[in-house]
């Protein structure tokens, strides 16, 4: 299934989901550079060229070839009431046939840590995913010490399946990571979602 870069918005009550755009740079750097403390502990090792303008446009095509090809779903979530950039998620590794499955990854801002933008913008990016790319799962992970990050999937709907050993590096070491999934159609149990 092919997405139309111009066709990838999706509205919450807060937040435009939308692909990065060559405009959003200095932005994006911005927030990357005052958040950097906040996110190293759990991100791969940022590249030495990390917030350069020439590693955010290449950035911007892969997000527009990832999401035309179906293979991902790149989007920044933006504060509607400022058009301010408070974050990113990606539906990645998007397989089809029998999998019909995607992994999601995300930051936030420091700035915009624990007011509920990134709740909003998974809630939003999983029913995206099951009613117009005709998913049936959803997964994430993430380090077994990072509460937070384990507290947003819990209230997005996301369940608990168990550990990955040496899943991905991390900081520049390999790390264990505990694995959420959230079903289109879940048999397992009540969630959290209304």
């Amino acid at each position: 299934m092919l997405m139309r870069r111009r066709k990838v918005r999706i509205e919450t009550e807060r937040l435009t989901l939308r692909l990065p755009a060559h405009s959003d740079y200095r932005a994006w750097a911005a927030l990357r550079d005052e958040s950097r403390d906040f996110l190293i502990p759990w991100e791969p090792t940022w590249a030495s060229d990390h917030l350069t303008r020439r590693a955010f446009t290449n950035r911007v095509y892969w997000a527009a070839r990832a999401a035309t090809g179906g293979t991902a779903l790149p989007v920044f979530l933006i504060r509607r009431d400022d058009q301010t950039l408070v974050g990113a998620l990606t539906l990645d590794n998007i397989r089809r046939g029998p999998a019909q499955a995607g992994t999601m990854g995300y930051w936030i801002g420091a700035p915009f840590a624990r007011q509920g933008y990134m709740r909003e913008a998974i809630r939003a990016v999983v029913h995206y995913a099951f009613t117009e790319l005709d998913l049936s799962r959803v997964e994430a992970a993430c380090l077994p010490e990072n509460a937070a990050s384990r507290g947003v999937l819990e209230k997005s709907g996301f369940k608990y399946e168990g550990v990955a050993q040496s899943y991905l590096q991390i900081n520049g070491r390999w790390r264990n990571h505990v694995l959420y999934a959230n079903l289109r159609t879940d048999r397992r149990g009540r969630t959290d979602i209304g």
